[in-house]
């Protein structure tokens, strides 16, 4: 039996205090070039909710646990996470997702 190591991905919520929109959305923007240039990074993606502005998701695949922890110990995440209590209303949700279907 080969055993195959599964990929971590998840999404994180990110809300913004009132006023600070702009300022939590151009800080995970200058996440994104520095994450996808992680070796173990396969996917990072923000969104926006259309129907409640200010909420962030991070659409995030990293190609195991290992991969994810370097990033949280990156130091354009740590710079990130230095602004969080400024720009975000509460802490990151993390959703951990396990994948149950194709992609087809």
């Amino acid at each position: 039996m080969i055993m195959i190591k599964e990929h971590f991905i998840s999404t994180a919520v990110l809300k913004a205090k009132e006023g600070k929109r702009t300022a939590l959305k151009e800080a995970l923007i200058k996440l994104i070039n520095p994450t996808r240039s992680e070796l173990g990074c396969l996917y990072y993606i923000l969104f926006e909710d259309k129907n409640n502005k200010g909420t962030f998701y991070m659409r995030e695949a990293f190609k195991d646990t290992a991969a994810f922890e370097f990033h949280t110990q990156t130091v354009h995440f740590k710079n990130f996470a230095a602004q969080m209590d400024e720009l975000m209303s509460e802490p990151i949700q993390l959703i951990e997702l396990k994948q149950v279907s194709d992609l087809d």
